[in-house]
């Protein structure tokens, strides 16, 4: 090396020919590596004299006293929906009695997952707290690899190995429905999540769970993808209302798409409740200011914010095992249906 200029994981990876997760795996001791390229890495760590910072500190096992919330969204995303807002809110509360630093990072394209690798590989952080989790995403399997404490917001599937804390979805979008028949509803169609995540999924099973218990055929015609965006939820609705003009209620699996549903059916001149009912999910801020005001399911959001911080601590400072919870929603009536 020349000058002052510190080696980092990228230099390493390179004089190495391989790519930086391989040598993150190979500080952190992981058995996913060929013997060949950890000879590798481990001759680039020599020859360029390469010091990760926890080994700097003298103890792998040292604590950084500050955490990761992870967010793989953009910046308008985040901006958008109540839901990331109210869970910071959570997650740093928790952590402010424990004199815990929260990063806060969004991982948006390749550079910034390199760079969130390299952050764990050399520890900068004791763990992760991870949000937004999509079915297809490498970054949960890259931190168990990396061995990390991670605590995810939700799941990636029913055989979630990491820990989690996620709301009850199938229950909630299934206490949104039964309220719905109650009202006399029966063309009731759905608006759904993204489907490559468990919740998209979870709530679109409770619509259908629904009708199962009663006794009623679950139409999948009044089935509409979305993608938790208030525009995703205008084209979802206008599909809908061209496909079956009869529906007399519709299920958002998000407060946002409920917004994108009503803006939808007024440009329609359908009536809320009376030519259609609307129920949402989340009772986020939105919720008491649509016109009329949103029934919803109500998630604790900021508690589920709370809970992950706490699990992470406890696994971070005292060695805790996984623990995987599930937060009881309720339905809120209002005005909307």
């Amino acid at each position: 090396m020349t000058g002052n200029r510190q080696p980092t994981i990228k230099t390493v990876a390179a004089r190495a020919g391989v790519g930086r997760t391989t040598v993150s795996r190979v500080i952190n001791g992981s058995e996913l590596v060929s013997a060949d390229a950890r000879a590798r890495v481990l001759a680039a760590i020599k020859e360029l004299n390469y010091v990760p910072n926890s080994v700097a500190r003298g103890l792998v096992t040292s604590r950084t006293d500050a955490v990761a919330l992870v967010i793989p969204e953009s910046e308008s995303r985040l901006g958008a929906e109540p839901f990331f807002a109210a869970l910071i809110r959570g997650v740093s509360g928790a952590l402010a009695d424990t004199r815990t630093q929260l990063q806060l990072t969004l991982v948006r394209d390749q550079f910034e997952r390199d760079q969130l690798a390299e952050t764990v590989a050399t520890r900068r952080v004791d763990g992760v707290l991870l949000v937004s989790v999509h079915a297809r995403d490498r970054l949960p399997g890259m931190l168990e690899e990396m061995g990390l404490p991670t605590v995810l917001a939700g799941r990636r599937d029913e055989r979630e190995r990491l820990s989690y804390v996620d709301s009850d979805n199938a229950g909630g979008a299934a206490a949104a429905v039964r309220h719905l028949m109650d009202r006399g509803r029966r063309r009731i169609a759905t608006i759904t999540g993204t489907l490559d995540m468990d919740v998209g999924r979870s709530r679109l099973a409770g619509w259908r769970d629904a009708h199962r218990k009663a006794g009623l055929r679950a139409d999948e015609s009044l089935v509409e993808a979305g993608d938790f965006t208030e525009e995703g939820a205008r084209r979802a609705m206008r599909s809908l209302l061209e496909r079956a003009p009869d529906l007399d209620a519709v299920f958002a699996a998000s407060d946002l798409m409920a917004v994108g549903a009503l803006a939808e059916l007024r440009r329609q001149r359908r009536q809320v409740p009376d030519d259609v009912a609307v129920v949402g999910f989340e009772d986020s801020i939105l919720a008491r200011h649509t016109n009329p005001p949103l029934t919803t399911v109500r998630q604790p959001v900021e508690e589920l914010g709370r809970t992950m911080a706490r699990i992470l601590i406890d696994i971070t400072r005292h060695g805790a095992e996984r623990r995987q919870l599930t937060l009881p929603t309720e339905l809120v009536v209002r005005e909307s249906s």
